[in-house]
């Protein structure tokens, strides 16, 4: 299909019509506002309708062949905001397809009125700020700047704040920022840790900020949107967010070059942007000053002064100055966050790297003792090894820096869940907090901890904290339902697990959750439903195991003996069988054997003992001496 110029109005979709004369975009004849950068691209992408057009051919027709600009970001964010007024979605496009790592094909059928010859004289793109005459090439960065490419970018300069709300005006409120995923533009899939660990500096960074005036995203939610990217206004009204960071990396062997801007969600105006190309000997300075100029600008919208001459805050690194060690920690956290037995092995291996690079560095020992505990509560180690490294890597981690966030509840973690020490667990956990109240990690721990003592009211508020900060996390919302089940507010749990589900239908936990609940309103056959609908479906032992419960709720003792037999000959499947064979003792009735391994469990300082105070499933235990005894032994009783 040979490309055309429009030079008349073309209609494309139900009823979008682009006209180039006037320079407009209209639906159902209404104009709608676009700027214009994003209307020379769609321009650009209707007349190659059906063509691959890569990004070099986008950045070539805008801005000329040789501008030494980052181009990408601005792609990036043109396409956005055309994906948002044609509200085209990216994963199902009817408009605009995305090819990755090639660039763009605009898709939809295109009606033009005239279809002047390809030899026609290219059209020139209007820019009121530039003289009619020939560009030479050294005048190319000058051209690219003035024709607004990123609202005055331009390296070691940045935009004076021309479209700032007006001073006294600030929302009410604490103001809510979302720090999305830095684009790698590296082209390597392999550099990805380094985004995403350079995205997860500046939330940590921009949270320490002013936390009274300022709350910023937790990760959780924000890499939502790395593989599946959304108009920004969409991103806005599901975070609850009034601005949003976005920008890209592009990282070789010996230099860096980042770009960042702010935008304002009401209008999505750009407040500021900026480009950095440094070497990389200088990340961390680099990491440091990014978030300061970030953060002092938002300030500064929310009707605060900017700050004269003030220093550099605490690098986000944490305090290293060994890039080696920095490089190691980002691994380590890129990794952690994939939470499998494998990816924590491997994150381990990368925090003790780092440490052996930089022995004083605190948040690599805070991210080992992360590392640990989670190994632990989930199965992956044996309790009685590795919660004393979490232990002691946390305890290493306060002794360099006391005001760790993650070390305090790391400390928590392993207080509740290996010494069953809950005032030691409170207090750390609440210093966690106090030291960075956007910490929602933190928070859903500390939710956790006040349920399993009964403290219903503070756990849910605490919960809806966490929330706030970590709107799209799926654990967050499903602990949420598993205090709404141990509260005995059956409906909402169920409800809660579900809206888990309808993100991710393979999350296990949740449909864990949702059939307990289920089975404790009498829903029995929904019960069944449930179960057979998820993973542990077929012949895996833990689906058994939950069979066996649900048929001994149901009063179907044969059903239930039966599916006692199926998952006796398959528990050795299972790395850790003991909390599964105790619901299934539950449901055929074999209630001392049940409390014989609760007592294992509490001998060996397993979790898995932690919630017997609330959990409605050990219900049938609660009148038997040897249950009242370990819930002395566990502090859990007045």
């Amino acid at each position: 299909m040979e490309p055309v110029r429009i030079s008349e109005a073309t209609r494309f979709g139900e009823d979008f019509e682009i006209d180039a004369e006037s320079y407009t975009l209209r639906r159902g004849g209404r104009v709608l506002k676009m700027e214009r950068i994003p209307m020379e691209i769609l321009l650009f992408l209707v007349e190659q309708r059906g063509q691959l057009v890569s990004r070099q051919q986008i950045a070539e027709r805008i801005w000329g062949e040789k501008v030494f600009l980052d181009t990408d970001n601005s792609i990036n964010g043109a396409i956005r905001k055309i994906r948002s007024i044609l509200k085209d979605d990216a994963e199902e496009p009817r408009f605009i397809q995305t090819v990755t790592g090639k660039g763009y094909r605009f898709m939809a059928p295109v009606d033009f009125r005239e279809q002047p010859s390809a030899e026609a004289a290219p059209r020139k793109i209007p820019d009121r700020n530039l003289a009619d005459k020939p560009a030479r090439p050294q005048r190319l960065l000058v051209l690219g700047i003035a024709s607004g490419l990123v609202a005055a970018l331009a390296v070691g300069l940045y935009l004076k704040r021309p479209k700032l709300p007006a001073r006294g005006a600030a929302p009410a409120g604490r103001v809510m920022l979302a720090v999305l995923p830095f684009e790698n533009l590296t082209g390597d899939a392999g550099q990805d840790y380094f985004s995403d660990g350079f995205t997860e500096e500046m939330i940590t960074q921009l949270g320490r900020t002013d936390p009274a005036k300022m709350g910023v995203i937790a990760r959780t939610s924000i890499m939502v949107y790395k593989r599946n990217p959304r108009p920004l206004d969409e991103i806005g009204r599901k975070l609850g967010v009034q601005y949003v960071i976005e920008g890209s990396v592009r990282r070789d062997a010996g230099r860096v070059r980042i770009t960042a801007q702010l935008i304002q969600m009401k209008d999505q105006t750009h407040v500021w942007a900026k480009e950095y190309d440094r070497d990389m000997k200088n990340l961390l300075v680099l990491q440091g000053e990014i978030a300061q100029e970030i953060a002092d600008e938002t300030e500064f919208a929310l009707g605060g002064q900017p700050k004269a001459n003030a220093g550099p805050r605490a690098a986000a690194s944490g305090g290293t100055t060994s890039y080696e060690a920095y490089d190691l920690y980002l691994r380590g956290r890129y990794f952690w966050n994939k939470r499998t037995g494998e990816d924590f092995e491997r994150a381990a291996q990368y925090f003790q790297q780092a440490i052996v690079k930089d022995p004083h560095y605190a948040r690599a020992y805070a991210g080992l003792a992360d590392t640990y505990g989670l190994m632990s509560t989930w199965g992956v180690a044996p309790q009685n090894e590795f919660m004393p490294k979490a232990r002691a890597a946390a305890l290493q981690a306060l002794k360099i820096d006391e005001t760790l966030a993650e070390a305090h509840a790391s400390l928590a973690l392993v207080a509740e869940n290996f010494d069953y020490d809950w005032k030691t667990a409170e207090k750390e956990f609440q210093r966690a907090i106090e030291l960075d109240p956007d910490y929602a990690t933190g928070r859903q721990w500390y939710a956790e901890h006040l349920s399993w003592q009964g403290r219903f009211d503070d756990a849910l508020a605490e919960s809806e904290r966490a929330q706030r900060l970590d709107p799209l996390s799926l654990i967050i919302a499903t602990d949420r339902g598993t205090i709404l089940y141990y509260a005995r507010k059956y409906d909402r749990a169920i409800a809660e697990c579900r809206a888990v589900l309808g993100m991710d239908p393979r999350f296990a936990l949740a449909r864990a959750f949702a059939f307990y609940a289920l089975v404790k309103e009498g829903k029995f056959p929904e019960a069944l439903e449930e179960l057979e609908g998820g993973q542990t479906a077929g012949e895996s032992p833990g689906g058994w195991a939950e069979r066996v419960y649900l048929y001994g709720q149901w009063g179907r003792t044969a059903q239930a003996q039966h599916a006692l037999v199926k998952f006796e000959q398959l528990a050795p499947q299972l790395r850790d069988r003991t909390q599964a064979s105790i619901f299934a003792y539950i449901g055929a009735g074999r209630k001392d054997q049940a409390i014989a391994l609760l007592q294992k469990a509490y001998t060996e300082h397993s979790n898995i003992v932690t919630s017997l105070k609330v959990d409605p499933r050990y219900d049938p235990l609660r009148d038997n001496p040897r249950f009242q005894e370990l819930l002395r032994g566990l502090r859990l009783t007045p």
